[in-house]
């Protein structure tokens, strides 16, 4: 995602001059503009590897490896544990930024480098990041050229995360299926039960799949996929929306902002599982805000080809989502937890370095 709105910069997009009538500016054939140098500083560079360093130490955590700030030796003597999972992590997020970065120059939109954001306590964000961001400096003229900014991101990182989590299941050991120890666990989505089913060869409800921390990576590329295409405000899907749909954009980011209420309040009425996350969503939405920035020319459709891609887009904002992507089960030494009732389990007991996290598949 980008963060115009979030740096104050909404109001220079959304106040440009309109002019009667308005001008067609097609990407393709528009005169090259001089772009900015790509600006990558010291600053870039040194997020980038904070954050790697984090996100190995979070998987080295997740892999039972002791790691701590007060004790950098210890911790360094054991991030060889966590790399399996950082280096999947970190290019799913690298290429999704990246995408963003190349298409935004291409169609002569100055954009800076990606900004990746580290989370030094792998204990408590136990993936050790908040993900990444490009700063767009200049808006997009068309509709077309933002649709092709916000939807290459989702895509160029799926890519990587559907590899990910092919690569991984592969390494994955299969057991029998146990709920009673209970402990943190991930949701499902229509892609990666699919996935799974179809890498191990069994019925993904029926056994508990101990996830190589590469499929743990991917499965969090998915997640991020779902989150950043959102359609709202100025996150990706909220470019792909305004692009596809135009002056309806704002009826769509209301409608989702009432869903994200509803997942929340209907499973709490009914004392099912659910997801809090979703409230703090709906108010990061709102600070983002609701509504998209105009492009100069705000009047021009997407040609037949891009709204073909941007249903496409919308699919993969289906396909990879997920109701309640993560909760805390309680261990119940007692219970044994039926195939087909819910969706995953993770555990992060001490295990070899091969084995962070253990999963469950249990179904849509």
């Amino acid at each position: 995602m980008d963060d115009s709105t979030a740096h104050g910069e909404s109001q220079l997009l959304t106040d440009i001059p309109r002019v009667s009538p308005a001008p067609v500016y097609e990407p393709e054939v528009a005169a090259p503009a001089r772009l900015r140098p790509t600006g990558v500083t010291r600053l870039h560079v040194g997020l980038f590897l904070l954050t790697l360093l984090t996100t190995t130490m979070a998987g080295a955590d997740m892999a039972g490896a002791f790691v701590s700030l007060a004790h950098p030796f210890a911790t360094f003597a054991n991030l060889y544990a966590g790399l399996s999972f950082s280096v999947p992590l970190m290019l799913i997020l690298f290429a999704h930024e990246m995408g963003h970065f190349l298409v935004a120059r291409r169609n002569n939109v100055e954009v800076s480098p990606p900004y990746f954001i580290p989370a030094p306590l792998p204990s408590v964000f136990f993936i050790g990041t908040f993900g990444a961001f490009i700063r767009m400096r200049s808006p997009a003229r068309t509709r077309r050229a933002m649709f092709d900014i916000g939807a290459a991101g989702p895509w160029a990182g799926v890519v990587l995360a559907v590899i990910a989590v092919v690569i991984g299941l592969k390494f994955s050991d299969v057991a029998p299926l146990d709920a009673s120890g209970g402990g943190l666990q991930l949701g499902n989505s229509i892609l990666f039960w699919a996935l799974s089913y179809a890498v191990l060869g069994v019925d993904p409800n029926s056994v508990n799949v101990n996830l190589h921390p590469i499929a743990f990576a991917g499965w969090i590329g998915l997640l991020v996929t779902t989150l950043n295409l959102l359609p709202v405000g100025q996150l990706d899907g909220g470019h792909v929306i305004y692009a596809l749909f135009g002056r309806w954009h704002r009826t769509i980011a209301r409608l989702f902002i009432v869903a994200c209420v509803m997942m929340v309040v209907v499973p709490l009425a009914l004392g099912s599982v659910y997801w809090g996350g979703w409230l703090f969503w709906v108010v990061f939405l709102f600070f983002l805000g609701l509504g998209h920035p105009a492009t100069v020319d705000a009047d021009t459709p997407l040609d037949p080809r891009r709204r073909a891609f941007a249903w496409a887009t919308i699919v993969l904002f289906i396909v990879t989502f997920s109701p309640v992507p993560l909760w805390y089960a309680a261990p119940n030494q007692n219970q044994q937890e039926q195939p087909g009732d819910q969706t995953y389990s993770v555990s992060y007991q001490p295990a070899p370095p091969r084995l962070p996290a253990s999963v469950r598949l249990k179904g849509l």
